[in-house]
Protein backbone atom coordinates (compact mmCIF):
# COMPACT_ATOMS: atom_id res chain seq x y z
CA UNK A 1 0.00 0.00 0.00
CA UNK A 2 1.27 3.47 -1.12
CA UNK A 3 2.14 6.21 1.61
CA UNK A 4 -0.91 8.36 -0.24
CA UNK A 5 -3.19 5.81 -0.02
CA UNK A 6 -2.32 4.75 3.59
CA UNK A 7 -2.25 8.68 5.03
CA UNK A 8 -5.94 9.28 2.85
CA UNK A 9 -7.12 5.79 4.70
CA UNK A 10 -5.48 6.28 8.36
CA UNK A 11 -6.24 10.26 8.81
CA UNK A 12 -10.25 9.81 9.29
CA UNK A 13 -10.05 6.36 11.39
CA UNK A 14 -7.88 8.64 13.60
CA UNK A 15 -10.32 11.45 13.60
CA UNK A 16 -13.25 9.01 14.15
CA UNK A 17 -11.24 7.75 17.16
CA UNK A 18 -10.98 10.61 18.35
CA UNK A 19 -14.53 11.48 18.25
CA UNK A 20 -15.15 8.60 20.36
CA UNK A 21 -13.28 8.78 22.84
CA UNK A 22 -14.64 12.83 22.61
CA UNK A 23 -18.44 11.31 22.87
CA UNK A 24 -18.15 10.59 26.56
CA UNK A 25 -18.25 14.01 27.44
CA UNK A 26 -22.00 14.64 25.75
CA UNK A 27 -24.21 14.86 28.58
CA UNK A 28 -26.90 16.69 27.05
CA UNK A 29 -28.77 17.93 23.79
CA UNK A 30 -26.66 21.06 24.81
CA UNK A 31 -23.48 19.66 24.27
CA UNK A 32 -24.11 17.97 21.95
CA UNK A 33 -25.31 21.63 19.89
CA UNK A 34 -22.90 24.13 21.34
CA UNK A 35 -20.35 22.07 23.36
CA UNK A 36 -21.87 23.22 26.86
CA UNK A 37 -21.00 26.82 25.56
CA UNK A 38 -17.60 26.76 26.85
CA UNK A 39 -14.79 26.56 24.03
CA UNK A 40 -11.88 28.56 24.10
CA UNK A 41 -10.53 31.26 21.77
CA UNK A 42 -7.97 28.99 19.89
CA UNK A 43 -10.54 25.86 19.50
CA UNK A 44 -13.27 28.21 17.92
CA UNK A 45 -10.79 29.66 15.46
CA UNK A 46 -9.79 26.35 14.56
CA UNK A 47 -13.34 25.12 14.08
CA UNK A 48 -14.32 28.13 12.71
CA UNK A 49 -11.85 28.18 9.66
CA UNK A 50 -11.86 24.49 8.97
CA UNK A 51 -15.69 24.96 8.88
CA UNK A 52 -15.59 27.48 5.78
CA UNK A 53 -12.50 25.91 4.05
CA UNK A 54 -14.47 23.36 2.57
CA UNK A 55 -14.79 21.16 -0.78
CA UNK A 56 -16.05 24.23 -1.92
CA UNK A 57 -12.31 25.88 -1.78
CA UNK A 58 -10.56 22.99 -2.60
CA UNK A 59 -12.10 21.99 -5.30
CA UNK A 60 -14.96 24.60 -6.81
CA UNK A 61 -12.17 27.56 -6.06
CA UNK A 62 -8.97 25.89 -6.38
CA UNK A 63 -10.80 24.71 -10.32
CA UNK A 64 -11.88 28.46 -10.83
CA UNK A 65 -8.35 30.25 -10.03
CA UNK A 66 -6.85 27.33 -12.31
CA UNK A 67 -9.08 28.42 -15.40
CA UNK A 68 -9.32 32.07 -14.60
CA UNK A 69 -6.37 33.09 -12.69
CA UNK A 70 -6.05 35.67 -9.57
CA UNK A 71 -9.29 37.13 -10.78
CA UNK A 72 -11.29 34.16 -8.63
CA UNK A 73 -10.15 35.67 -5.66
CA UNK A 74 -13.11 37.83 -5.94
CA UNK A 75 -15.46 34.33 -5.19
CA UNK A 76 -13.26 34.41 -1.53
CA UNK A 77 -13.31 38.35 -1.18
CA UNK A 78 -16.88 38.39 -0.77
CA UNK A 79 -16.49 36.06 2.62
CA UNK A 80 -13.34 38.31 3.73
CA UNK A 81 -15.60 41.22 3.16
CA UNK A 82 -18.15 39.21 5.41
CA UNK A 83 -15.84 37.93 7.88
CA UNK A 84 -15.04 41.58 9.13
CA UNK A 85 -19.25 42.40 9.37
CA UNK A 86 -19.04 39.16 11.64
CA UNK A 87 -16.37 40.73 13.66
CA UNK A 88 -18.98 43.71 14.95
CA UNK A 89 -21.62 41.08 15.25
CA UNK A 90 -19.79 38.04 17.31
CA UNK A 91 -20.46 38.94 20.56
CA UNK A 92 -23.99 40.51 20.03
CA UNK A 93 -24.70 36.87 18.91
CA UNK A 94 -22.71 35.20 22.12
CA UNK A 95 -24.83 37.77 24.48
CA UNK A 96 -28.07 36.73 23.26
CA UNK A 97 -26.88 33.15 23.92
CA UNK A 98 -29.52 31.08 22.01
CA UNK A 99 -28.54 27.91 19.94
CA UNK A 100 -29.22 28.36 16.61
CA UNK A 101 -29.94 31.13 13.72
CA UNK A 102 -34.08 30.02 13.77
CA UNK A 103 -33.80 31.06 17.11
CA UNK A 104 -32.44 34.44 16.64
CA UNK A 105 -34.77 34.50 13.84
CA UNK A 106 -37.79 33.73 16.07
CA UNK A 107 -36.75 36.07 19.18
CA UNK A 108 -36.63 39.36 16.34
CA UNK A 109 -39.51 37.91 14.27
CA UNK A 110 -42.53 35.30 14.90
CA UNK A 111 -42.53 31.49 14.46
CA UNK A 112 -43.34 31.65 11.17
CA UNK A 113 -40.08 32.92 10.31
CA UNK A 114 -37.99 30.50 12.40
CA UNK A 115 -39.79 27.46 10.63
CA UNK A 116 -38.85 29.30 6.97
CA UNK A 117 -35.53 29.69 7.87
CA UNK A 118 -35.25 26.48 9.14
CA UNK A 119 -36.23 24.80 5.83
CA UNK A 120 -34.12 27.25 4.15
CA UNK A 121 -30.99 26.07 6.24
CA UNK A 122 -31.78 22.21 5.06
CA UNK A 123 -32.04 22.53 1.83
CA UNK A 124 -28.99 24.73 1.59
CA UNK A 125 -26.92 22.54 3.96
CA UNK A 126 -27.88 19.40 3.17
CA UNK A 127 -26.25 20.23 -0.25
CA UNK A 128 -23.23 21.42 1.05
CA UNK A 129 -22.29 18.30 3.47
CA UNK A 130 -23.07 16.61 -0.19
CA UNK A 131 -20.85 17.73 -2.09
CA UNK A 132 -18.06 16.86 0.66
CA UNK A 133 -18.91 13.68 0.17
CA UNK A 134 -18.20 14.29 -3.99
CA UNK A 135 -14.77 15.54 -2.94
CA UNK A 136 -14.03 12.23 -0.36
CA UNK A 137 -15.57 10.25 -3.32
CA UNK A 138 -12.55 11.89 -5.81
CA UNK A 139 -10.00 11.66 -3.34
CA UNK A 140 -10.09 8.01 -2.84
CA UNK A 141 -10.41 7.67 -6.42
CA UNK A 142 -7.75 9.57 -7.26
CA UNK A 143 -5.19 8.00 -4.99
CA UNK A 144 -6.06 4.29 -5.40
CA UNK A 145 -6.06 5.15 -9.15
CA UNK A 146 -9.62 3.96 -10.05
CA UNK A 147 -9.17 0.74 -7.76
CA UNK A 148 -12.11 2.55 -5.12
CA UNK A 149 -14.75 4.53 -7.81
CA UNK A 150 -15.65 7.73 -7.89
CA UNK A 151 -19.25 6.47 -5.90
CA UNK A 152 -17.94 3.75 -3.88
CA UNK A 153 -15.74 6.59 -2.68
CA UNK A 154 -18.49 9.20 -2.25
CA UNK A 155 -20.04 6.26 -0.10
CA UNK A 156 -17.23 5.75 2.31
CA UNK A 157 -16.67 9.12 2.38
CA UNK A 158 -20.56 9.85 3.91
CA UNK A 159 -20.32 6.90 5.98
CA UNK A 160 -17.48 8.64 8.03
CA UNK A 161 -18.55 11.90 8.00
CA UNK A 162 -22.16 10.77 9.43
CA UNK A 163 -20.10 8.12 12.22
CA UNK A 164 -18.39 11.24 13.02
CA UNK A 165 -21.00 14.01 13.49
CA UNK A 166 -23.59 11.57 15.26
CA UNK A 167 -20.90 10.15 17.54
CA UNK A 168 -20.55 13.54 19.55
CA UNK A 169 -21.81 16.68 17.39
CA UNK A 170 -19.74 20.11 18.36
CA UNK A 171 -17.56 18.41 21.28
CA UNK A 172 -15.98 16.21 18.66
CA UNK A 173 -15.94 18.82 15.76
CA UNK A 174 -13.56 21.35 17.96
CA UNK A 175 -11.75 19.08 19.39
CA UNK A 176 -10.41 17.67 15.97
CA UNK A 177 -10.58 21.36 14.12
CA UNK A 178 -7.72 22.41 15.75
CA UNK A 179 -5.40 19.23 14.44
CA UNK A 180 -7.13 19.89 11.13
CA UNK A 181 -6.39 23.67 10.71
CA UNK A 182 -2.67 22.91 11.87
CA UNK A 183 -2.51 20.35 9.20
CA UNK A 184 -4.22 22.35 6.18
CA UNK A 185 -2.31 25.48 6.63
CA UNK A 186 0.82 24.08 6.85
CA UNK A 187 0.27 21.89 3.92
CA UNK A 188 -0.42 24.13 1.67
CA UNK A 189 2.01 26.60 3.11
CA UNK A 190 4.72 24.38 2.23
CA UNK A 191 3.45 23.06 -1.25
CA UNK A 192 3.37 26.62 -2.93
CA UNK A 193 7.22 27.18 -2.32
CA UNK A 194 7.61 23.73 -3.40
CA UNK A 195 6.11 23.99 -6.77
CA UNK A 196 7.04 27.54 -7.73
CA UNK A 197 10.79 27.22 -6.60
CA UNK A 198 11.23 23.38 -8.27
CA UNK A 199 9.90 24.66 -11.48
CA UNK A 200 12.07 27.26 -12.56
CA UNK A 201 10.68 30.36 -10.12
CA UNK A 202 7.96 33.27 -10.40
CA UNK A 203 9.04 34.36 -13.66
CA UNK A 204 9.34 30.99 -15.42
CA UNK A 205 6.02 30.48 -13.82
CA UNK A 206 4.56 33.72 -14.75
CA UNK A 207 6.00 33.28 -18.55
CA UNK A 208 3.73 30.11 -18.72
CA UNK A 209 0.23 31.50 -17.25
CA UNK A 210 -2.28 32.48 -19.95
CA UNK A 211 -3.04 36.12 -21.11
CA UNK A 212 -5.01 37.40 -18.37
CA UNK A 213 -4.37 34.90 -15.45
CA UNK A 214 -2.61 37.65 -13.66
CA UNK A 215 -5.01 40.31 -14.25
CA UNK A 216 -7.56 41.74 -11.64
CA UNK A 217 -10.83 40.77 -13.96
CA UNK A 218 -9.58 37.48 -15.65
CA UNK A 219 -11.71 38.60 -18.76
CA UNK A 220 -14.47 38.99 -17.12
CA UNK A 221 -16.79 42.02 -16.49
CA UNK A 222 -18.02 43.82 -13.40
CA UNK A 223 -21.12 42.00 -13.31
CA UNK A 224 -19.33 38.65 -12.91
CA UNK A 225 -17.23 39.50 -10.13
CA UNK A 226 -20.56 40.83 -8.34
CA UNK A 227 -22.32 37.35 -9.05
CA UNK A 228 -19.56 35.41 -7.77
CA UNK A 229 -18.58 37.76 -4.79
CA UNK A 230 -21.66 38.18 -3.73
CA UNK A 231 -22.79 34.75 -2.56
CA UNK A 232 -19.85 34.34 -0.51
CA UNK A 233 -20.58 37.39 1.49
CA UNK A 234 -24.07 36.84 1.85
CA UNK A 235 -23.65 33.05 2.62
CA UNK A 236 -20.78 33.81 5.37
CA UNK A 237 -23.34 36.62 7.35
CA UNK A 238 -25.93 33.80 7.02
CA UNK A 239 -23.85 30.92 7.81
CA UNK A 240 -25.64 29.10 10.87
CA UNK A 241 -22.24 26.85 11.63
CA UNK A 242 -20.93 30.69 12.22
CA UNK A 243 -23.16 31.49 14.40
CA UNK A 244 -23.76 28.46 16.43
CA UNK A 245 -19.87 28.28 16.89
CA UNK A 246 -20.10 31.97 18.18
CA UNK A 247 -22.69 30.55 20.33
CA UNK A 248 -20.13 27.92 21.85
CA UNK A 249 -17.56 30.23 22.97
CA UNK A 250 -16.90 30.82 26.80
CA UNK A 251 -18.02 34.53 26.26
CA UNK A 252 -19.01 37.26 24.23
CA UNK A 253 -15.19 38.63 24.38
CA UNK A 254 -14.11 34.70 23.40
CA UNK A 255 -16.55 35.09 20.26
CA UNK A 256 -15.33 38.50 18.81
CA UNK A 257 -11.24 36.99 19.14
CA UNK A 258 -12.35 34.10 17.54
CA UNK A 259 -13.79 36.16 13.94
CA UNK A 260 -10.14 37.67 13.75
CA UNK A 261 -8.08 34.98 13.93
CA UNK A 262 -10.49 33.73 11.58
CA UNK A 263 -10.32 36.24 9.32
CA UNK A 264 -6.48 35.99 9.59
CA UNK A 265 -6.86 32.06 8.91
CA UNK A 266 -9.20 32.42 6.00
CA UNK A 267 -7.68 35.12 3.71
CA UNK A 268 -4.36 32.87 4.04
CA UNK A 269 -5.46 29.53 3.36
CA UNK A 270 -7.92 30.55 0.46
CA UNK A 271 -5.46 32.78 -1.20
CA UNK A 272 -2.29 30.39 -0.85
CA UNK A 273 -4.67 27.70 -2.36
CA UNK A 274 -5.60 29.92 -5.30
CA UNK A 275 -1.83 30.77 -5.62
CA UNK A 276 -1.13 27.01 -6.23
CA UNK A 277 -4.05 25.77 -8.36
CA UNK A 278 -2.86 29.00 -10.56
CA UNK A 279 1.14 27.74 -10.28
CA UNK A 280 -0.55 23.98 -11.13
CA UNK A 281 -1.72 25.89 -14.22
CA UNK A 282 1.61 26.97 -15.21
CA UNK A 283 2.74 23.63 -14.76
CA UNK A 284 0.48 21.37 -15.55
CA UNK A 285 -1.24 22.94 -18.52
CA UNK A 286 -3.22 20.20 -20.06
CA UNK A 287 -5.44 19.73 -17.56
CA UNK A 288 -7.60 22.42 -18.78
CA UNK A 289 -8.80 19.94 -21.36
CA UNK A 290 -8.85 16.95 -19.67
CA UNK A 291 -10.63 14.46 -17.23
CA UNK A 292 -9.74 12.83 -14.18
CA UNK A 293 -9.78 9.29 -13.40
CA UNK A 294 -13.24 10.23 -11.77
CA UNK A 295 -14.66 11.62 -14.59
CA UNK A 296 -14.83 15.16 -14.01
CA UNK A 297 -13.20 18.27 -15.34
CA UNK A 298 -9.57 17.73 -14.12
CA UNK A 299 -9.17 21.49 -13.23
CA UNK A 300 -11.51 20.74 -9.74
CA UNK A 301 -9.00 18.37 -8.92
CA UNK A 302 -5.96 20.17 -9.25
CA UNK A 303 -4.95 20.49 -5.90
CA UNK A 304 -5.04 16.68 -5.78
CA UNK A 305 -3.07 16.27 -8.65
CA UNK A 306 -0.56 18.32 -7.32
CA UNK A 307 -0.11 15.98 -4.42
CA UNK A 308 -0.15 12.90 -6.26
CA UNK A 309 2.59 14.25 -9.09
CA UNK A 310 4.03 17.46 -8.22
CA UNK A 311 5.28 17.10 -4.61
CA UNK A 312 7.75 14.82 -3.41
CA UNK A 313 5.80 11.27 -1.32
CA UNK A 314 5.68 12.84 2.22
CA UNK A 315 4.65 16.41 1.06
CA UNK A 316 2.39 15.04 -1.40
CA UNK A 317 0.65 12.94 1.50
CA UNK A 318 0.47 15.89 4.18
CA UNK A 319 -1.24 17.43 1.46
CA UNK A 320 -3.84 15.08 0.76
CA UNK A 321 -4.31 14.32 4.37
CA UNK A 322 -5.06 18.31 4.63
CA UNK A 323 -7.72 17.70 1.55
CA UNK A 324 -9.11 14.77 3.30
CA UNK A 325 -9.33 17.09 6.70
CA UNK A 326 -11.22 19.95 4.58
CA UNK A 327 -13.46 17.10 3.09
CA UNK A 328 -14.61 15.74 6.68
CA UNK A 329 -14.30 19.34 9.06
CA UNK A 330 -16.80 20.99 6.79
CA UNK A 331 -19.24 18.10 5.57
CA UNK A 332 -19.86 17.48 9.51
CA UNK A 333 -21.01 20.88 10.54
CA UNK A 334 -22.97 21.04 7.53
CA UNK A 335 -24.59 17.89 9.02
CA UNK A 336 -25.14 19.06 12.44
CA UNK A 337 -26.60 22.57 11.37
CA UNK A 338 -29.83 20.91 9.72
CA UNK A 339 -29.67 17.97 12.26
CA UNK A 340 -29.82 20.77 15.07
CA UNK A 341 -32.58 22.75 13.49
CA UNK A 342 -34.94 19.91 12.83
CA UNK A 343 -34.56 18.81 16.57
CA UNK A 344 -33.91 22.04 18.41
CA UNK A 345 -35.88 23.89 16.18
CA UNK A 346 -38.68 22.15 15.13
CA UNK A 347 -39.32 19.35 17.03
CA UNK A 348 -38.60 20.46 20.75
CA UNK A 349 -40.00 24.16 19.62
CA UNK A 350 -43.40 22.90 18.32
CA UNK A 351 -43.90 19.34 18.90
CA UNK A 352 -42.34 17.98 22.36
CA UNK A 353 -40.98 20.93 24.25
CA UNK A 354 -40.74 18.48 27.42
CA UNK A 355 -38.83 16.02 25.60
CA UNK A 356 -35.90 14.35 27.51
CA UNK A 357 -32.61 14.84 26.66
CA UNK A 358 -31.85 11.56 25.79
CA UNK A 359 -35.23 11.63 22.88
CA UNK A 360 -33.72 14.60 21.20
CA UNK A 361 -29.95 13.45 21.39
CA UNK A 362 -31.23 10.11 20.09
CA UNK A 363 -33.45 12.40 17.02
CA UNK A 364 -30.49 14.45 15.98
CA UNK A 365 -28.30 11.91 15.83
CA UNK A 366 -31.33 9.97 13.73
CA UNK A 367 -31.42 13.31 11.17
CA UNK A 368 -27.75 13.04 10.99
CA UNK A 369 -27.68 9.70 9.07
CA UNK A 370 -31.25 10.58 7.51
CA UNK A 371 -29.73 13.98 5.76
CA UNK A 372 -26.50 11.94 4.63
CA UNK A 373 -28.49 9.80 2.38
CA UNK A 374 -30.50 12.63 1.48
CA UNK A 375 -27.27 14.80 0.22
CA UNK A 376 -26.66 11.37 -1.79
CA UNK A 377 -29.14 11.78 -3.21
CA UNK A 378 -28.92 15.62 -4.25
CA UNK A 379 -25.39 14.98 -5.83
CA UNK A 380 -27.23 13.06 -8.93
CA UNK A 381 -28.70 16.95 -9.80
CA UNK A 382 -25.50 18.59 -10.06
CA UNK A 383 -22.03 18.32 -12.51
CA UNK A 384 -20.02 20.33 -10.38
CA UNK A 385 -19.09 21.50 -7.10
CA UNK A 386 -19.17 25.21 -7.77
CA UNK A 387 -22.38 25.00 -9.37
CA UNK A 388 -23.46 22.95 -6.08
CA UNK A 389 -21.49 25.44 -3.95
CA UNK A 390 -23.10 28.56 -5.68
CA UNK A 391 -26.68 27.42 -5.95
CA UNK A 392 -26.30 26.37 -2.27
CA UNK A 393 -24.60 29.87 -1.06
CA UNK A 394 -27.30 31.53 -2.62
CA UNK A 395 -30.10 30.20 -1.14
CA UNK A 396 -28.82 31.28 2.49
CA UNK A 397 -27.55 34.54 1.04
CA UNK A 398 -31.02 35.69 -0.13
CA UNK A 399 -32.82 34.10 2.21
CA UNK A 400 -31.71 34.71 5.55
CA UNK A 401 -28.64 36.92 5.48
CA UNK A 402 -30.73 40.21 4.83
CA UNK A 403 -33.44 38.70 7.24
CA UNK A 404 -30.60 37.97 9.87
CA UNK A 405 -28.20 41.77 9.64
CA UNK A 406 -31.33 43.67 9.59
CA UNK A 407 -32.13 41.70 13.03
CA UNK A 408 -28.83 43.80 14.41
CA UNK A 409 -28.87 46.46 12.10
CA UNK A 410 -32.20 48.29 11.51
CA UNK A 411 -34.67 48.67 14.07
CA UNK A 412 -37.85 49.49 12.10
CA UNK A 413 -37.81 45.75 10.54
CA UNK A 414 -41.05 44.03 10.86
CA UNK A 415 -41.50 40.35 11.84
CA UNK A 416 -44.14 40.54 8.31
CA UNK A 417 -40.67 42.20 6.31
CA UNK A 418 -38.50 39.51 8.01
CA UNK A 419 -40.91 36.56 6.97
CA UNK A 420 -41.39 38.32 3.42
CA UNK A 421 -37.33 38.57 3.41
CA UNK A 422 -37.38 34.61 4.26
CA UNK A 423 -40.01 33.85 1.82
CA UNK A 424 -38.92 35.75 -1.07
CA UNK A 425 -35.43 34.66 -1.38
CA UNK A 426 -36.09 31.19 -0.67
CA UNK A 427 -38.87 31.56 -3.30
CA UNK A 428 -36.61 33.27 -5.98
CA UNK A 429 -34.16 30.52 -6.22
CA UNK A 430 -36.12 27.51 -6.09
CA UNK A 431 -38.51 29.28 -8.30
CA UNK A 432 -35.71 30.54 -11.02
CA UNK A 433 -34.36 26.81 -10.48
CA UNK A 434 -37.38 25.25 -11.37
CA UNK A 435 -38.50 27.79 -14.53
CA UNK A 436 -35.30 27.10 -15.63
CA UNK A 437 -35.42 23.69 -16.19
CA UNK A 438 -38.74 23.69 -17.81
CA UNK A 439 -37.49 25.83 -20.32
CA UNK A 440 -38.12 29.36 -19.36
CA UNK A 441 -35.19 31.78 -20.52
CA UNK A 442 -33.25 34.20 -17.81
CA UNK A 443 -31.15 35.74 -20.02
CA UNK A 444 -30.76 39.59 -19.98
CA UNK A 445 -28.40 41.41 -22.52
CA UNK A 446 -26.76 44.45 -20.35
CA UNK A 447 -23.90 46.07 -21.91
CA UNK A 448 -23.77 44.41 -24.82
CA UNK A 449 -23.03 41.07 -22.61
CA UNK A 450 -26.14 38.50 -22.57
CA UNK A 451 -26.41 37.05 -18.63
CA UNK A 452 -28.34 33.94 -17.69
CA UNK A 453 -29.78 35.20 -14.07
CA UNK A 454 -30.65 31.35 -13.88
CA UNK A 455 -26.73 30.25 -13.98
CA UNK A 456 -25.34 29.58 -10.32
CA UNK A 457 -23.26 32.67 -10.89
CA UNK A 458 -25.77 35.25 -11.26
CA UNK A 459 -29.12 33.68 -9.36
CA UNK A 460 -28.27 35.64 -6.10
CA UNK A 461 -28.65 38.88 -8.00
CA UNK A 462 -32.34 38.94 -8.87
CA UNK A 463 -33.24 36.64 -5.88
CA UNK A 464 -31.13 39.27 -3.38
CA UNK A 465 -33.13 41.89 -4.96
CA UNK A 466 -36.23 40.18 -4.21
CA UNK A 467 -36.03 39.63 -0.90
CA UNK A 468 -34.36 43.08 0.24
CA UNK A 469 -37.32 44.87 -1.71
CA UNK A 470 -39.98 42.82 0.46
CA UNK A 471 -38.45 43.21 3.61
CA UNK A 472 -38.36 46.57 3.52
CA UNK A 473 -41.89 47.23 1.50
CA UNK A 474 -43.42 44.51 3.91
CA UNK A 475 -41.81 46.57 6.98
CA UNK A 476 -43.01 49.98 6.37
CA UNK A 477 -46.58 49.00 5.56
CA UNK A 478 -46.59 47.01 8.97
CA UNK A 479 -46.84 48.34 12.64
CA UNK A 480 -43.53 48.55 13.99
CA UNK A 481 -41.84 46.22 16.72
CA UNK A 482 -42.30 47.31 20.08
CA UNK A 483 -38.97 48.56 21.81
CA UNK A 484 -38.94 45.27 23.76
CA UNK A 485 -38.88 43.01 20.53
CA UNK A 486 -35.75 44.97 19.21
CA UNK A 487 -33.57 45.85 22.15
CA UNK A 488 -31.44 42.83 23.01
CA UNK A 489 -29.98 42.99 19.18
CA UNK A 490 -29.06 46.40 19.92
CA UNK A 491 -27.60 46.04 23.80
CA UNK A 492 -24.17 46.42 21.84
CA UNK A 493 -24.71 49.59 19.71
CA UNK A 494 -25.93 51.46 22.62
CA UNK A 495 -23.32 50.39 25.47
CA UNK A 496 -20.35 51.02 22.44
CA UNK A 497 -21.21 53.29 19.65
CA UNK A 498 -18.07 52.82 17.66
CA UNK A 499 -18.58 48.73 17.24
CA UNK A 500 -21.58 49.77 15.07
CA UNK A 501 -21.86 48.59 12.05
Amino acid sequence: MSLLVLVVIAYPLILVGISLWRSRNVKSHADFMVAGRNVPVLLLVGTLVCTWIGSGSLFGGAGLAYRVGIAKLWFSFGAWVGLVVAFFLAARVRRIAQYTVPDLLEQRYNPAARLLGTLAIVLAYVTIAAYQFRGGGWILSIVTDGAITPTQGMLITAAVIVTFTALAGMVSIVTVDILNGILITGAILLALPYLVFTNGGVGEILAALPAGHTTVLGGHNVLWVFGVALPTFLLLLGESGMYQKFNSARNEGAARKAVIGMVLGVVLIETTLALTAIVGRAVFPGLVEEMTVVGVAASETVILFIAAHGLPVVLGAVLLAAAVAIVLSTGNTFLLVPSTNVSHDIYERFISPDASEAKKLALQRAFVVLFGGIGLVLLTQFDTVLAMALYAYSLVGASLTPALLACFLWKRVTPAGGVACIAGGMGSILGISVLSRMGVDFTVTLGGAPFDFANYEYIVIPAVITSITLMVVVSLLTKPSPEEKWAPFFARAEAEPAAEV
